[in-house]
């Protein structure tokens, strides 16, 4: 059995999009002649960052429904999603997938609702502990249900569920031996802590303004700070730092060798999203989540409680995070038992094979 044609759809995140290219990534890696193909929603970032990557990606125009009921965005979409299931059907028609690939995200949908109907075998990949509406309703229409998280049966067949973990492109680097480069790479001193703050691309301003009121207390407790605040708030902060005499502070917008940003923590403080704990389980330094309130469901928090209820992470609340943080992170970088602890049980999450054990069931399916 080989693979010749298959199609990923979904995507608006790119906590979507980034474990779609790593599935994408493997199968090309078995089957270099394979045509993988995306189909995202038009206008969304998958149509930038799937291209970016080598593949090629048709749009449908879809989005999802707006929580204020009455908006008049919620008028288009009975024509949106009509539109989107005539395009999906087309393009099955034209490309004649052997499978069809889910990740979550508006086009999904439409995709495997077609591809099911047509008995196209599918599978979703489900990265959150808290599924998102799409791969709820597609469920019972699949034949597998790959989940980067545990005792996902509440909202799922129990029979199609394989854990197999959140797929990162490009396995995350190794990072042990290079807190050495990593000090010398960021300007660090080497003999002092440093807490790594992970604000994403984007940034989280609630975590922005935490470490602003923490710096001092930091500082004065000979604690580095390597902040990324994401690319809008970078800016601002920056010239904050420079005003308040924090200009030994690493104040970074992006971060291109997050391997050395990882090497040279020694603990780091995140939201929650899926892709993060994906990457910090197999990191292992000791973390501490801040979940984002402004995500559908509340999906943060219950990814970030599937490791904190174990002992495997620190979770600080967003509505508290401003108080509760300085403390929080001195706490934990002078408590050596317990981030020993926290490492252990958190690196027990790992799965670094994520993509290929999605890919081995991508295959079971099209055998079957």
């Amino acid at each position: 059995m080989s693979l010749n044609s298959v199609i990923i759809s979904g995507g608006g995140t790119g906590g979507h999009i980034y474990p779609a290219l790593a599935i994408a990534d493997e199968i090309k890696r078995r089957y270099p002649e394979c045509e993988v193909r995306f189909v995202g929603a038009e206008g969304r970032m998958e149509m930038e960052k799937v291209p970016a990557a080598g593949y090629e990606i048709d749009g449908l125009w879809i989005t999802g429904i707006e929580r204020k009921i009455l908006s008049k965005k919620n008028l288009l979409f009975p024509f949106r999603l009509i539109s989107s299931l005539s395009k999906a059907g087309k393009l099955l028609k034209k490309y004649k997938p052997q499978a069809a690939v889910g990740v979550g995200g508006f086009a999904s949908g439409p995709l495997l609702r077609k591809a099911s109907g047509k008995n196209i075998p599918c599978l979703i990949q489900e990265q959150n502990s808290y599924p998102g509406i799409t791969n709820k309703l597609l469920a019972k229409r699949v034949q597998r249900i790959c989940t980067g998280f545990p005792n996902m049966e509440r909202w799922f067949p129990k029979d199609r569920i394989i854990q197999t973990g959140n797929p990162l492109r490009g396995a995350i680097a190794s990072i042990d031996g290079k807190r050495d480069e990593a000090m010398q790479f960021f300007n660090l001193d080497p003999s002092k802590k440093v807490v790594f703050i992970m604000g994403g691309s984007l940034g989280a301003r609630s975590v922005n303004e935490a470490v602003k009121a923490a710096i001092p207390e930091w500082k004065a407790a000979g604690v580095q700070v390597l902040w990324q605040t994401g690319k809008r708030f970078h800016e601002a902060n920056e010239q904050w730092a420079t005003d308040n005499g924090h200009d030994d502070i690493n104040v970074l917008g992006f971060i291109n060798r997050m391997d050395l940003a990882y090497a040279a923590a020694d603990v780091i403080v995140s939201r929650a999203g899926a892709m993060s704990i994906a990457e910090l389980s197999i990191v292992g330094k000791p973390s501490i989540f801040v979940p984002s309130p402004h995500v559908a469901e509340d999906h943060q928090t219950h990814n970030a409680r599937s490791l904190t209820d174990v002992g495997a992470a620190i979770l600080v609340k967003d509505n508290e995070v401003v108080s509760a943080l300085a403390k929080e992170v001195l706490h934990l970088i002078e408590d050596t038992a317990k981030c020993q602890s926290l490492s252990v049980e958190l690196k027990k999450h790992a799965r670094p094979n994520a993509a290929a054990a999605v890919v081995d069931e991508l295959e079971k399916i099209v055998a079957q």
